[in-house]
């Protein structure tokens, strides 16, 4: 799933507790951590509950 165009559900929050925008990332990877990295450009990423993620196309 590395590197595929995701959104995040609605509610979702980072590893620190802050919500999410619900716009459109890119999925960088999932760390030892278990933490999915989204980013939706070089400068702005977060780290998210994977299972907060949907994958465009897929309901």
């Amino acid at each position: 799933m590395q590197g595929k165009a995701v959104q995040v559900k609605p509610g979702t929050r980072n590893h620190k507790g802050f919500f999410v925008d619900e716009a459109p990332y890119t999925l960088v990877n999932i760390n030892a951590a278990g933490w999915a990295v989204i980013c939706i450009d070089d400068a702005i990423c977060h780290f998210v509950d994977p299972d907060d993620l949907e994958v465009f196309g897929e309901a």
